[in-house]
């Protein structure tokens, strides 16, 4: 099976020139194949965000590789590394930050016009995704006027939808009650099982993690 992601000794230190330097990652190895959901279990301050940041090429390490598909982009330039966030990668966070002047197909839309992608088709897919996640019928309403499990629903919709290879979510359930978060959860991995999407998912919830396919741990001092 073919890795779609791969840290290789990844290493990151915040602070570095000051009195009291914070050694986040140190010698990091991880990888995600394809078709494969990975949850990452890690207590606060253990470092995940500074962990997804890197894989998501949201952040550099000081040391080691990211590969995504094979290809090293760990000394990719800002616009190359914004080009391949745009295609390849696909971001969930706690907070859902939908755009809230804008519809939830809106939302979903303006990213695949970002890629290049037509109107018509863009609209096409954010009607399957919504569809999917049993949203069709609230396209036109703006995120204030849609539940905080709706929301949540329409980020995911909005991460999928300039089908990523790599998903990375940094506990996307965790701003939910129990029931509405195992609800949308189990939206999430349907969406992901049905699109044969790579995924990592930190989360604090060994019950969620449990459901994915692989669980690895991350101890430290980072946040």
């Amino acid at each position: 099976m073919s890795e779609v992601l791969r840290l290789e000794g990844v290493s990151k230190t915040y602070g570095k020139d000051g009195p009291a330097p914070v050694e986040v990652l140190h010698g990091l190895d991880l990888s995600v194949a394809r078709g494969e959901v990975v949850a990452l279990v890690a207590p606060s301050g253990a470092g995940k965000s500074t962990l997804l940041h890197i894989a998501g090429l949201l952040d550099t390490p000081d040391s080691g590789r990211v590969l995504l598909n094979g290809r090293d982009l760990t000394g990719l330039g800002d616009r190359a590394r914004t080009e391949a966030r745009r295609q390849e990668l696909g971001f969930i966070y706690q907070f859902h930050h939908l755009l809230p002047e804008f519809s939830a197909a809106e939302n979903i839309i303006l990213p695949q016009l970002a890629n290049a992608t037509s109107q018509r088709a863009a609209a096409e897919r954010t009607t399957d995704l919504l569809d999917r996640v049993g949203l069709a019928h609230r396209a036109d309403h703006r995120p204030a006027q849609l539940s905080g499990g709706e929301q949540q629903r329409v980020a995911f919709c909005r991460a999928l939808a300039n089908t990523p290879a790599l998903l990375l979510a940094d506990e996307p359930t965790g701003n939910l009650d129990p029931e509405t978060s195992d609800r949308v959860f189990e939206v999430l991995m349907t969406l992901v099982r049905e699109t044969g999407l790579s995924a990592l998912i930190a989360t604090h919830n060994h019950a969620l993690a449990e459901r994915m396919d692989r669980v690895i741990g991350l101890t430290g001092t980072g946040s």
